[in-house]
């Protein structure tokens, strides 16, 4: 494991490959910041500040969409914000929290949620219009696709679980919904997390100090320790060694965490990016193809 970038972030989060540009992206909500790394060179910067971002998906041309506070929506084209909503109803007091874009250019984000008001998972379609799909959420967090893309995974940290929901891969829509994995009460909160090419499931543990692997049929096959407690999400991305168009190029995982704010109780290196070699390979992000 190696640490590639420390901002002290409060919450780090959203880690996301773009290969266009060969580059990795990620978020501290709180600040509204968002970072890039170039694994060629090394360089890493903070490329923007603005109202608190949840999450982050790349564009089918290459922009960034951010999900913001208040329920905002935007896209970013490097230089400026093109707002698709200003705000939404419901979610003034409250912000997105984490997001993915699914096969047909859709995008699933949550909400956290507030003293008035529970979270809900939204899906944003690709004409901008947007609509709650699940209600009464705690803390609406990690998304991922089987390879196949007949299921997605969903978690409620505040429930501690892992939900399997069937989905339809043109429309977007899910149904059939089962617990995946539930985590122990004593054992930190599961947040974000990926899908690797084998189908197991990568599950980062706030306040847990780890992340977790779980097989297709929820077992736990490994778990890898780190030194700092809020372990937020991984992501998998490309080799930049490895050639061009090589299929299982996935093979570098960057994990996200929190809690720089306060290192005496989180560890040195709270709040920092890290990298690791999982030997085995995860897959890129659906792009999402949502257009003013």
């Amino acid at each position: 494991m190696e640490m590639i970038a420390n901002y002290h972030c409060v919450t780090g989060e959203g880690p996301i490959w773009h290969s266009d540009e060969k580059k990795l992206y990620w978020l501290d909500i709180p600040a509204g910041s968002i970072f890039r790394y170039d694994p060629f060179t090394n360089a890493h910067e903070k490329v923007y500040t603005g109202p608190q971002i949840g999450g982050i998906t790349i564009q089918a041309d290459g922009n960034l969409l951010l999900f913001m506070e208040k329920g905002a929506v935007a896209i970013w084209d490097g230089k400026e914000l093109h707002y698709v909503i200003e705000s939404l109803e419901g979610e003034e007091n409250s912000r997105f929290n984490d997001v993915i874009a699914a096969p047909n250019g859709s995008v699933f984000c949550g909400t956290m949620s507030t003293d008035k008001t529970a979270g809900t998972l939204y899906r944003m379609d690709v004409d901008g219009s947007i609509r709650p799909i699940v209600t009464g959420i705690g803390i609406s967090n990690g998304l991922g696709f089987t390879t196949d893309c007949s299921w997605m995974y969903y978690t409620d940290s505040t429930a501690r679980t892992i939900y399997r929901y069937r989905i339809n891969p043109k429309n977007s829509e899910i149904s059939d919904r089962s617990v995946f994995v539930t985590t122990p009460p004593d054992d930190g909160i599961p947040d974000g997390m990926t899908v690797d090419s084998e189908n197991h499931v990568w599950s980062a543990r706030w306040d847990g100090w780890a992340l977790y692997r779980y097989s297709p049929e929820g077992q736990q096959v490994e778990k890898i320790d780190f030194n700092t407690k809020k372990v937020s999400c991984p992501t998998f991305a490309e080799d930049p060694l490895a050639r061009d168009g090589k299929k299982d190029s996935f093979t570098h995982m960057y994990v996200t965490t929190a809690g720089g704010d306060n290192q005496k109780e989180n560890g040195d290196q709270a709040g920092a990016l890290f990298r690791l070699n999982p030997k085995i390979s995860g897959k890129p992000e659906f792009r999402s193809q949502i257009f003013l």
